[in-house]
């Protein structure tokens, strides 16, 4: 048998496997489904017991579970994605406790493959463990009504879902609108949280691609049979949430590179945080989603881009989106849920200190450096070491200026045999306190000086001079909210008394002066 004769073969078979799968049944009658229960082997009804034949099946009173029955008995049912075990995540806490990030993690991560209509919905449940699991069904496709603007929506820009608890069993849910099914399950004990099946006997089977998994011959079959408008994927780093439509446009054949792409770009910020460098790359992915109101931001719910022709390109298509814009877009965004607060997000850093993983994944991709191009290295030096009177590097309004020393910082190291400055720095971070939260953020600017001199054993005390890290006064700033900050010069002096007592080399060359 030849490739396409092959290829055609497994089209086939799938295709009759997802036409095999029971119907929805009309009528869902909670009590004669607990009667039925007693077939099964356990609560997750995914198993018959083994004295359970054909010839049962007539003493069934519920129609949906004698269509399961039969399923289970003439090995058409689906269980890869009806029947599935779940894995508990790591909460949003243990994400804090071990690598200090939070928000921005996806928080649908257990995906079902199983699109469910509205309406009543039944959903087994095996042993929990006492653990608290949920039914998530995001609305991945809200818009706002015809007529009214996006940008003033009055539900917000975040994601709206139904959500309902799970127990052990039996339980019936019913959806106000249809949509994917994701199962909730995190915990702050991951290694000892035990695997939960969940069944999903009605709905429609939908599937979800797996970058370890599947092949682009899986991702357009998932594409053609698709249950619901929004096609699930998971990769290693990622997972995204993007209409069947714009795949099929932009991605058809192309799944596989598309994932790859969005994975490396999560490694190169993870490997510039010290993640990989420390082995505490989270097991959480970040997510990508489609959303109806902005061209893209970043939220507790990770990163969100508009779904037209013109974004859905930028993020869909493998050739676009690792280049230029679209390549900075992302990793900008993903920068943000990186970005730990309060220690390299003191006020006046929120859109900088995420620019520190967007430049370092852009030009590890092989694009020019966004500071380089837009000459912003001559226009920082121009407008900070060399104003006067003397002022801060937060003082002037462009984030770009004020990004170029933390910028030289990771290429004076790189140059100088210590790529992993920035890893390390990182690592010091997330194994001591912050200084401060608010108005007094400002700390964290010191401490970090501090890291920076002992992780790269030199003293930086000019560089930080130059670029005004060392100016004393008060400093008001705009920064999503007004921050007020008072540097004393007790505080510079006692800094600069701490990198003094270290004995630390002064720098090979003028730190200020070097661009990429």
């Amino acid at each position: 048998m030849n490739y396409m004769d092959h290829v055609k073969k497994c089209a086939i078979a799938f295709s009759i496997l997802f036409c095999s799968l029971p119907a929805i049944a009309a009528d869902i009658d909670p009590e004669a489904i607990k009667g039925d229960m007693a077939f099964f082997t356990d609560a997750s009804c995914s198993n018959l017991k083994a004295s359970v034949k054909a010839k049962d099946l007539p003493g069934f009173k519920s129609e949906l579970m004698k269509q399961v029955a039969t399923g289970l008995l003439n090995g058409k049912y689906d269980k890869t994605y009806r029947a599935a075990s779940y894995e508990a995540y790591p909460s949003v806490k243990q994400l804090a406790k071990r690598i200090k990030l939070g928000y921005g993690f996806s928080r649908y991560e257990n995906i079902t493959g199983i699109y469910l209509p509205a309406g009543k919905n039944v959903v087994f449940v095996g042993d929990t463990g006492d653990k608290k699991i949920s039914l998530l069904i995001p609305e991945w496709m809200r818009k706002m009504p015809k007529g009214y603007n996006p940008w003033k929506d009055r539900g917000g820009w975040g994601l709206k879902r139904q959500t309902f608890a799970l127990k052990s069993g039996m339980n019936v849910v019913e959806l106000a609108k249809a949509g994917n099914a994701y199962v909730s399950y995190f915990d702050d004990n991951t290694d000892k949280a035990p695997k939960i099946k969940v069944h999903f006997p009605t709905g429609k089977v939908s599937g979800f691609f797996d970058i370890t998994k599947h092949d682009n011959a899986d991702w357009n079959r998932m594409l053609d049979n698709a249950a619901g408008p929004v096609l699930d994927v998971r990769g290693r780093h990622i997972q995204v949430a993007y209409p069947v439509e714009w795949f099929n446009v932009y991605t058809r054949g192309k799944g596989v590179e598309l994932i790859n792409k969005y994975d490396t770009m999560l490694k190169h910020h993870y490997t510039l945080m010290g993640l990989v460098k420390y082995k505490k790359v989270p097991k959480n992915r970040i997510l990508a989603r489609v959303n109806y109101n902005y061209y893209m931001f970043r939220d507790r719910d990770g990163v969100a881009y508009l779904g037209n022709k013109g974004t859905m390109r930028m993020v869909a298509d493998p050739k676009v989106v690792t280049v230029g814009d679209p390549c900075w877009g992302f990793c900008h965004e993903v920068g943000h849920a990186l970005q730990m607060r309060p220690q390299i997000t003191w006020g006046g850093m929120t859109e900088v200190s995420n620019n520190i993983f967007t430049l370092y994944t852009t030009t590890k991709m092989g694009n020019a450096s966004r500071l380089k191009r837009s000459k912003k290295y001559a226009a920082a030096r121009k407008n900070i070491i060399n104003a006067k009177p003397k002022k801060s590097y937060l003082a002037v309004r462009d984030v770009f200026q004020r990004l170029v020393p933390f910028w030289q910082l990771h290429l004076y190291f790189a140059r100088n045999g210590n790529p992993d400055f920035y890893a390390d720095v990182m690592e010091l971070m997330r194994t001591h306190p912050h200084a401060g939260h608010g108005n007094d953020s400002i700390r964290n600017q010191f401490e970090f000086i501090k890291m920076c001199c002992d992780v790269g054993k030199v003293d930086l005390t000019d560089f930080f001079e130059k670029w005004g890290f060392f100016w004393t006064g008060e400093l008001t700033l705009k920064d999503y909210r007004t921050y007020k900050f008072k540097i004393t010069k007790k505080i510079v002096a006692d800094t600069k008394a701490y990198i003094a007592k270290k004995g630390y080399k002064k720098p090979s060359e003028d730190i200020t002066l070097i661009e990429d």
